[in-house]
């Protein structure tokens, strides 16, 4: 589509730009034993934005993007049109506030990421900057093991501080470093949670399992966003590397988040910055089911759009489903 005088002839008020869009000294680590993951959480255990059976109420976080991959704010509850197996939902509310987020950041240090490090440190912490004052985060750093490098805190200071002693070596292991992440986040004091996954893709020294993985996220109702650090001209990748970036897509598509490839290291400060201004300029949707049993199972979701007349194809990001309260 074409441009007028540099700007995109949309309604203004539809569009928001998002173009100049992490500790304490103790550790926990992932056992190095070969237990399998725990039970699904109960209901209990689940983020406040799943599915309540006190109140019977679906939130779902969503955001849609314009053909530039530009945020697209200013949208009306009738702009929405929302699906649970296939039956579509009454949409009750319609909310776009800024509110607190739980953040972990997910933090590659392995060899591979050696010559990379320092830019990635830079995209953490320009993220961590973009933060909500009641926001709280933690850090997980990553390598032959996942350490649980930083508890949830409000200091970005802290979670800077302690990456700073963070050295690229060993091995990947990228899925433990997921889970330990959504285990974490069970102890969250925010509603909206999300994991920023900084990586350059590929797993070769997980204990956990894909499979194991895909669970747990559809369980954790948590985002996960990803910088994939990629070099896609690297010929000598492994398979686990070749991968990687298919492996994080998918597991951020499952949650609702994305993935953003980097094609240069100095572009991850910007795109940091993006994914910080995506998560507080999203909408939030919800619904009342009208499966109202509580039976444990798996409820697929789909969200379509029928925006004004006038715009372009519009993407919309959003999870897709949520586990049912017994």
């Amino acid at each position: 589509m074409k441009k007028t005088n540099g700007r995109m002839p949309w309604p203004k008020c539809l569009l928001f730009l998002a173009c100049s869009l992490v500790a304490s000294s103790a550790r926990a680590q992932i056992s190095s034993g070969p237990e399998k993951p725990p039970p699904p959480a109960t209901s209990e255990t689940k983020s406040s934005t799943a599915i309540r059976s006190e109140v019977e109420l679906a939130l779902v976080n969503v955001t849609v993007t314009d053909p530039y991959n530009r945020l697209v704010t200013g949208l009306e509850k009738n702009n929405f049109r929302i699906y649970e197996d296939g039956v579509e939902q009454e949409v009750v509310t319609l909310s776009s506030e800024d509110a607190p987020i739980s953040i972990g950041v997910i933090f590659d240090s392995s060899g591979s990421m050696s010559d990379k490090v320092e830019k990635a440190r830079q995209a953490a912490v320009t993220f961590l900057r973009t933060a909500n004052p009641r926001d709280e985060f933690f850090l997980v750093s990553f390598n032959d093991e996942a350490q649980l490098a930083s508890r949830f805190t409000s200091s970005v200071e802290e979670l800077r501080n302690q990456m700073m002693y963070t050295s690229a070596k060993g091995r990947t292991a990228l899925l433990d470093a997921i889970y330990l992440g959504l285990s974490q986040m069970r102890s969250a004091r925010n509603g909206k949670r999300a994991l920023l996954i900084i990586s350059d893709g590929g797993d070769n020294h997980s204990r956990y399992s894909e499979s194991d993985i895909r669970k747990f996220v559809k369980e954790a109702d948590c985002l996960l966003y990803g910088i994939g650090v990629y070099d896609a001209n690297d010929m000598g990748r492994s398979y686990e590397e070749y991968y990687g970036p298919t492996l994080l897509s998918e597991l951020a598509e499952l949650s609702g988040g994305r993935v953003f490839p980097v094609s240069s290291l100095n572009d991850l400060p910007d795109i940091a910055t993006k994914i910080g201004m995506e998560l507080r300029n999203q909408y939030v949707l919800a619904y009342k089911p009208t499966n109202s049993l509580h039976d444990g199972l798996w409820r697929k979701i789909k969200i379509k759009l029928a925006p004004p007349r006038g715009l372009p194809p519009l993407s919309v990001y959003a999870k897709t489903g949520y586990y049912a309260p017994r």
